[in-house]
């Protein structure tokens, strides 16, 4: 295989396996809270205190990736992915909160280190689709964690379920060894690791207003993609009144479809559309499927509910590809990872906040489906607010 093709197929098995891991416990939340004793609602708490991991450690991510190598450092990310859902079967609260942050930890650079490989070994014109590529196995292991962990917490309990998500990403860790000396063959052993390093990508972000656009219109995307993944499930089965496996193939289908969107997103915006244009779009039908979600009862069929699912999943999980591509090309040369790194920053935090707020406002209201109307409108103003500003027309990948 080439470089480009190897380079691809590493980084998209390390996405599929982090995001498997960080939505593992999301997609078994009924059970987990009910042996924990709280609220299933809570689980927005524990996605909150897994990005606070993952915000700070996608900023020193890319200063490590210089230094140790992109790959190194997403084997060591996979590692504390498995140590933390190890921790997470811990019967105690406190623990589970401290293992929600050391997935984060794991799950934070792993992006940064993947742009940092693609971005060196991807020909311009294919960015977008290649960045979709990989990004596709965001969607995939969240897919796998809804289609997976269910089935097997009732066939062997909440605790098997986790450990073995747990073993598949330390086994991944040691399985991309071969692949780690030609991908790191760039890393600087003299690089320094200091303090700076965790504020050089927001600074770098900072200084470019293209950048800084990026970054704020991720807040709110990524906001509304892990609300998707972290509620579907619980709307579902306590507010609709599937079965947990039911409910489990809902987010299953949002991710499925966020999956095949990724790539079509990706082609658009090298071949048709400007990436601007397509987050643009892809923002206004985010919030139109979130009004369809916010309309569900319990008389809609199964075959409506996971045709909505689709929909979200198709835009609020199907838009990080374009995103990401758009971020690495705008980035100066050799920076992609440090750009990358920097407009994460500002992802996770959207991230963070919004599935803690969408947990209080379910809390306060005991209505998933207002917390979806309201989604809806905060998407629909991005999407404006995108639309009417840059470029819209020409294709990521021209000159």
């Amino acid at each position: 295989m080439s470089p480009a093709t190897v380079a691809l197929v590493a980084t998209t098995a390390i996405q599929i396996a982090a995001a498997a891991a960080a939505l593992t416990l999301p997609a078994i939340a009924p059970v987990v809270a009910r042996d924990l004793g709280v609220p299933t609602s809570m689980v927005g708490t524990y996605i909150a205190l897994l990005y606070v991991g993952s915000s700070t450690a996608a900023l020193a991510g890319g200063g490590i990736v210089l230094r140790i190598g992109a790959i190194r450092l997403s084997q060591f990310c996979l590692l504390a992915c498995a140590g933390g859902l190890g921790l997470g079967l811990a019967p105690a609260l406190g623990a589970v909160a401290v293992a929600a942050v050391l997935i984060g930890i794991g799950y934070g650079p792993i992006t940064p280190a993947s742009s940092h490989v693609l971005a060196k070994t991807t020909p311009r014109e294919k960015m977008a689709l290649t960045f979709s590529i990989k990004q596709t196995g965001v969607p995939a292991g969240t897919a796998l964690a809804g289609l997976v962990v269910p089935p097997l917490a009732v066939t062997f309990g909440w605790h098997a379920a986790v450990l073995a998500i747990a073993v598949a990403c330390a086994l991944l860790a040691f399985a991309v060894q071969p692949v780690r000396a030609p991908l790191d063959a760039d890393r600087d052993r003299s690089a320094r690791l200091s303090a700076g390093q965790l504020v050089a990508g927001l600074k770098l972000v900072a200084a470019s207003a293209p950048l800084r656009t990026m970054a704020a219109v991720s807040f709110v995307y990524a906001g509304m993609q892990m609300c998707v993944s972290s509620f579907i499930v619980a709307y579902l089965a306590e507010e609709i009144g599937l079965s947990l496996v039911a409910a489990g193939l809902g987010l299953t289908t949002a991710n499925v479809a966020g999956v095949a969107a990724r790539i079509v997103w990706g082609a658009i915006a090298d071949r048709w559309l400007s990436a601007r244009a397509v987050l643009a779009w892809l923002g206004a039908l985010m919030a139109a499927a979130s009004v369809f979600a916010a309309l569900f009862t319990q008389a809609w069929p199964l075959a409506a509910l996971l045709a909505v699912a689709a929909a979200l999943g198709a835009t609020a999980i199907g838009w990080n590809g374009v995103y990401l591509a758009e971020v690495a090309r705008l980035a100066p040369a050799g920076k992609a990872g440090l750009a990358t790194g920097g407009c994460l920053f500002f992802t996770f935090v959207g991230v963070v906040v919004c599935p803690f707020l969408f947990g209080v406002l379910q809390r306060a209201t005991d209505s998933y489906a207002l917390c979806f109307a309201v989604a809806a409108g905060v998407c629909a103003a991005a999407a404006a607010v995108l639309g009417l500003s840059g470029r819209l027309r020409a294709p990521s990948g021209s000159a």
